[in-house]
């Protein structure tokens, strides 16, 4: 398993070329490269050219940190048919970025609409006919999150739509900070997606069913917000303990290409700190759950 920084934190204070020295000076191995205005805008077309590809491979190299993953956020399910075949073109660009990176794994959302499940659940299909075979074709494996406010929440619904699509180079993401959105318990989830779990994010978060629904109050009742944070390990209401024991349970600790990502975005004024601290509780919770650290790779 690889340990990786997700950089969003540093966004303001560093630039796209420092990030794998940052990386390296807080302990990681590893970087994931998430949505960044030089590279993979939310939404919209790569920016990157090859001069700029190659220059991020180079500061990589120099500071013996690799990307364990590369995430795009595109609009492939969208309802919208001009939206949806811009976004499958910006895919396409996204996977040849993170094969001139010599990344393997990409990871993502279903990026829908939830007021239009139907619709977006068809045009996911309609987008996967012209990208599976890209994926396959390149050697590349995408693993998607069911993100709250997205046209499939649930966890185990959302194992199912990505099963669906009958290929092995797709996967699943588990973001700890989504738990309470997702309804299934945790282990069932993770049991479910079984090898096709290839990446986790570690994030805490309150949990918003709590105090009969009245943990979070919006003004007016029924507003269709989907409240979540991304903290810092213990800041919140996920079972730590129960995730790494079924993540262990999984094989997931133990596999060479998955990827665990610390994805606290919460305290940019702590960032330095708060990366530090998560790397050393992630590996104290690696090494918690019992299982063995043959194969696990880690700074």
């Amino acid at each position: 398993m690889k340990i990786a920084l997700d950089p969003t934190p540093f966004h303001r204070t560093h630039g796209l070329l420092e990030f794998p020295r940052l990386a390296a000076e807080l302990g990681y191995g590893y970087l994931q490269l998430t949505p960044h205005p030089d590279v993979l805008p939310f939404f919209t077309h790569p920016k990157a050219d090859n001069a700029l590809v190659a220059d991020l491979r180079k500061a990589c190299a120099e500071a013996s940190v690799e990307i364990a993953s590369v995430l795009p956020v595109l609009r492939w399910s969208s309802p919208d048919e001009n939206l949806r075949q811009a976004a499958v073109g910006y895919w396409k660009r996204a996977v040849q970025i993170a094969v001139d990176l010599g990344v393997t794994q990409l990871n993502t959302e279903f990026s829908g609409r939830p007021e239009q499940p139907e619709e977006s659940e068809a045009a996911f299909y309609r987008s996967m006919e012209e990208l599976v075979p890209l994926f396959e074709r390149e050697g590349v494996h995408v693993a998607i999150d069911p993100h709250p406010d997205d046209f499939v929440e649930e966890g185990i619904a959302a194992w199912r739509v990505i099963r669906g699509v009958n290929s092995p180079n797709l996967g699943m993401v588990y973001v700890a900070a989504h738990t309470f959105h997702m309804a299934d318990p945790p282990a069932e989830i993770i049991a479910a997606a079984g090898d096709r779990l290839r990446v986790v994010h570690i994030a805490d978060t309150m949990n918003h069913t709590a105090s009969s629904g009245l943990r979070y109050i919006t003004n007016p009742p029924g507003s269709p917000v989907r409240v979540h944070q991304h903290l810092k390990i213990g800041d919140g209401d996920v079972d730590w303990p129960g995730l790494f024991g079924a993540l262990a349970g999984s094989g997931f600790l133990d596999r060479p290409e998955t990827v665990m990502v610390s994805s606290v975005f919460a305290e940019n004024e702590n960032a330095v700190e708060v990366s530090r601290y998560q790397l050393t509780t992630m590996q104290d919770l690696v090494r918690s759950s019992g299982r063995s650290r043959a194969g696990t790779e880690e700074r």
